[in-house]
């Protein structure tokens, strides 16, 4: 319990720190970029300005409701890499033929990258908000894909032995033994996925949509609005790490229940 206590005093403080460290670089290259008369233009950048204007932000219906078209986008693109990625791992991981057929052709689609079938989208569907999710979901779901297949092989064959020897049918091996033990890496998957999709998302927004933090961002350099484009970086830099500290919350929990299933 003291060694607990310890290490997460030990986390607050450094990671006070580090935040006080990042605080002071910006505000020391927001002085050195103010320096320069040909850059004084730029002053929307320096903390105080970018810190006032995320304060605005905050009592802004606009960019709430910006949060949540983004967040709508991530959600749905993510939603759909789950269905299709989940099947698709499970099938990978457990059959050891269609691991080696479908190798070469994922690690293939898996390295291109996302942004590059931003043209393929546009030219057909028939939105640029179904594009977006075509493109949310492309991105992720390669790590939802791999994570689950890893999960599935990782599995004790012992294990699977015993349950067809008590009876168990195909059904019951899914939901009561596989489903189980690959779900602390589904969530790694997800977690994984869920990165990729904010990261993604700010370009994906740049497409012809009036809506969203990408548009934000966008509609802020159009009208030299620099406080408010750097705090809306700011913003979704917080919302960003929201969303990850829940996602890596389950993930403990997950990883809790699956050393108890397995001790």
């Amino acid at each position: 319990m003291n060694r607990q206590k310890i290490l997460l005093r030990q986390k607050l403080t450094f990671g006070t720190i580090g935040c006080l460290i990042f605080i002071v670089i910006w505000v020391l290259l927001g002085q050195i970029l103010l320096s320069f008369p040909d850059y004084s233009q730029f002053y929307g950048f320096h903390p105080l300005a970018t810190m006032k204007a995320f304060y605005h932000l905050l009592y802004s219906e606009l960019f709430w409701l910006a949060v949540v078209a983004s967040l709508r986008r991530v959600l749905i693109g993510l939603g759909f890499a789950f269905i299709l990625g989940v099947p698709a791992g499970i099938l990978i991981g457990y059959y050891d033929r269609i691991w080696m057929l479908t190798h070469v052709p994922v690690q293939f689609l898996r390295m291109i990258s996302p942004l590059s079938w931003m043209p393929i989208a546009i030219l057909i569907l028939p939105t640029f908000e179904k594009a977006i999710y075509f493109l949310i979901t492309m991105a992720c779901v390669w790590p939802i894909i791999l994570s689950t297949a890893q999960g599935v092989n990782r599995i004790n064959p012992q294990l699977l032995a015993m349950a067809r020897n008590q009876g168990a049918r195909d059904v019951q091996l899914l939901l009561r033994v596989i489903l189980p033990s690959a779900i602390p890496f589904i969530i790694v998957g997800l977690r994984l996925a869920l990165g990729i999709s904010w990261i993604i998302l700010v370009p994906a927004e740049f497409l012809g949509i009036s809506s969203g933090l990408g548009y934000s961002i966008n509609d802020a350099r159009d009208t030299l609005e620099y406080d408010r484009l750097l705090a809306l970086v700011v913003a979704i830099g917080f919302i960003g790490l929201f969303l990850d500290t829940a996602v890596r919350f389950f993930e403990k929990q997950s990883d809790l229940k699956y050393i108890l299933r397995n001790s």
